[in-house]
This record gives structure tokens, sequence and C-alpha cells, in this order.
């Protein structure tokens, strides 16, 4: 109908625009709400941890509802289970000073903050979680959450957990940086758990970092995140055969640069390296700038055994079917080279974060993977490696905990019945020497 010119919808249009075969007063049983939060200003490492997290939710037990709240256009790509679905915010990255601006849209980053502040909020009070995971950053991009958990706290409802990688950076940076007055204050006044994302006896971050009696009291490890699950056979297509050949028997070699933004060099170091006599794959990441990925392109249209593959929901279906895999030392990578025991040589990023390079050395330590400095990476030494036999590789199952996601699901019930034993976690085992 219309009035003043204004097109209304009736309460017979809104019926009529229901679903087909939906009852719009039905009454639905009420399963258990997660929301997950990542600001995800680069990358895409922080939407793929929480997707990993709610499609467990989905399929345990539980069988919870997630909503997933991002800045990564990317989580379109995804497939998504059954139970979860995502609010995508306006794009956002840091320019060249290190401060917050629009990354699409033609506006202030003050109204972008507004638009995607509000954005949030709106969502939580409709969505009510029982229970909302904010992934590292407590108090969101630029503040963002905080209106939301300040809503929530208020309604009493929601019970707040912090989510953190295994390593976020050096000690003296993540002291003068994350453990802000600020952000201790925050935690103190939300959230009712930290969840590090980590085995203790690899990297123990409250030790590490020094955190506060406060933040150590909430602070339990989960064990790394086994990324099995996420390899699906709908995917397995994807990787049989390269540039369209039938699927040989030859050795499978994969390299990944997670994200792709800081992943040239390996990238053209890789595409140097690799003989004839191997299938190899270079998982460029959605962010590897343009004139590389032009390069590569232009390698892999007259090499039959290269494959450059730009953009794929789930790397792990690579990883887990090669023979060795090179790649950057990110989380979600790295978790994927554990979870299928791949013998891997990482080449860390060092700069602007040394996250990268202290989970790599800490690995290798333990006999798991092989490390390279990148201005130690050479097409002949990266050759050497690959010529190298694997068998001083130590089965990562036997060394590592890789029970994150089981644990997490125990957690969240224990939350969702008002308990606090989730906070329990059985005293890690002494690390072999």
């Amino acid at each position: 109908m219309q009035q003043n010119g204004i097109t209304t919808m009736s309460e017979a249009d809104i019926n009529s625009s229901q679903p087909q075969g939906q009852d719009p007063h039905r009454v639905y049983p009420r399963r258990p709400r997660v929301a997950l939060y990542s600001h995800d200003t680069m990358g895409v490492g922080h939407l793929r941890r929480n997707l990993l997290i709610a499609q467990t939710l989905a399929r345990s037990e539980l069988q919870a509802t997630s909503l997933m709240i991002t800045g990564a256009y990317e989580t379109n790509f995804f497939s998504l289970p059954d139970g979860v679905d995502c609010l995508t915010l306006p794009r956002i990255y840091k320019n060249p000073r290190g401060d917050y601006a629009a990354a699409k849209l033609d506006i202030s980053m003050h109204e972008l903050a507004r638009i995607r502040r509000e954005s949030i909020c709106a969502a939580l009070e409709q969505f009510e979680p029982d229970v909302l995971i904010v992934d590292k950053v407590p108090i969101g991009a630029c503040g963002e959450i905080l209106p939301a958990l300040r809503s929530l706290a208020d309604r009493g409802h929601t019970r707040c957990v912090l989510g953190l990688r295994d390593i976020l950076d050096d000690s003296t940076t993540v002291r003068s940086e994350w453990l802000s007055r600020q952000n201790i204050q925050v935690i103190d006044d939300f959230y009712d758990a930290i969840w590090i994302y980590g085995d203790r006896r690899v990297y123990n971050a409250v030790q590490e970092y020094h955190f506060p009696q406060s933040l150590s009291k909430k602070s339990r490890f989960t064990g790394y995140l086994d990324q099995t699950s996420r390899v699906d056979t709908g995917f397995a297509d994807t990787c049989r055969g390269l540039n369209g050949a039938t699927p040989s028997h030859r050795k499978k070699v994969v390299c990944a640069v997670g994200g792709g933004q800081d992943g040239t060099k390996l990238v053209e170091t890789f595409i140097n390296a690799v003989t004839p006599d191997v299938d190899a794959i270079v998982l460029t990441g959605p962010y590897l700038p343009h004139p590389a990925l032009q390069a590569a392109s232009r390698a892999a249209a007259i090499r039959k055994n290269l494959q450059i593959v730009d953009f794929t929901p789930e790397a792990d279906v690579f990883i887990a079917g090669a023979d060795r895999v090179v790649a950057m030392a990110g989380y979600n990578t790295v978790c994927s080279i554990l979870s299928f025991c791949r013998p891997a040589l990482l080449v860390p990023r060092i700069a602007p974060r040394r996250e990268q390079w202290i989970r790599a050395q800490r690995l290798h330590e333990l006999r798991l993977v092989d490390v390279i400095s990148p201005e130690h990476l050479t097409p002949k030494s990266l050759a050497r490696w690959l010529r190298r036999p694997v068998e001083h590789f130590s089965d990562a199952r036997d060394l590592v905990d890789l029970n994150g996601l089981d644990r997490i699901v125990e957690w969240v019930a224990s939350l969702l019945a008002g308990h606090e034993n989730h906070l329990e976690v059985a005293p890690a085992t002494t690390m072999p020497p």
C-alpha cells in the first residue's frame, strides 16, 4: 500500500513474504546460541578460526546455532554449515600510518566506525546469544564492540569469552600494546574467560606475557584446533589433477602463504625451486600482490606440473594430500600441518609481528617442522630441502595437544549450564627434551 507516496507493507504482505511452508507464528525451540566476532582487518585467519569453531559447535551434541560477525567479505565464499550464518561488516584496513580507514566506501572512518558499531550492537541485542566469543581484540576494532558488551552485561544473560591464538607477538610488544590499561579493564569487567587456542607446553602465553592475576585466573589453554574436520569430500576434486591433467602418482608439494599479502618472495622462490619431477601447487591467498600473481600464473601456463590457486575456501584439503609443505607460519596453516602430520618447511614472517617466527622456532625445537628465515631463503636452499629425507620429523599428535575443538564444546556446555568448571583443564604433561 502507499501512504503519502511511500510504499509500506501491510501485515498480509509481511505474512505472504514468509518462505513457503513456514508458519510465521511458529514458536521454535531455542537451541543454544553462540555469537563469534572478529574484526578481520587483514587476512582471513580470524574468520577461518571462528568458522571452524562455529561448525564444530553446530555438529556437536549441543547443536548450537551460531551468528558470525566478521569484517571479512570472503566469508561469502565459504560453505556455511547448517545452523551457522554471518553478518558481514563494511571493510576497514590499516593504512601505511597504522591508522584504520575505510577499505571500500568513500566515507570517513568516523562514519564507518559508527555503522559497524551500531550493526554489531543491534545484531547481538536481537540474537541474544548465550555465549559470545570475541577473537583477539577485547574492545574490537576502534572499540566497536564495547556498546554491545555493555548492553549484553545489562541484560545479564550472555557469557563472554575472549579467544586468543597461541602467540600474539613477542613479549615486549604484547605487554606494551595489547596489555593496555583499557584492555585489562574491559576483560575484567565483561569477560568470563580467556581461551588460548594453543598448548602451553609449546608456548605459555600467560607466563610469557606476564598476565596480571585477574587475567591469569580467567585464562585456560584449549589445545590447538584440529583441522581435519575441514576436509570435506566435496572439495576433493579441486586438487586431484594439475591444470586439468589426470592425477599423477608423483610427489605433491604444496606452497601456502596464508592471505598472501606478504607472500611474494616465498611464491617466487618456490616456483624457481621446484623440479619437473614433482607436482607443485601454490596457494597464493586472496591478497598476493597482483604483479606476483600474474608472474606465477604465467609460469603455470607453461609448466604442466605447476598449479596456481589464488583463493580456496579450504586450503586444508591441499595440505592433507601433500607429500611436503612449504609455508609461512600463520596459525591456521600450522594447525593444518600438525593435524595432518605433514613434513613442512616454515618460512615465517618476521616483521612487523614476530608471532610467526616464535611459533616456528618452538615447533622446530620439538622436531615437528623445519624452519628457514626469509633472508636465507633462496631457490637453491629450498631445492635442497625438497630433496632432503623426511624421516627426522616427529609425529605431532605424540607431542602437541590437538584437542582444542573438543574442549571448546565441553566448555561451552559448561557455560550454558551456568557452571564454572569450564575453567578446569587437565595439567600439562612434561615436554620431551
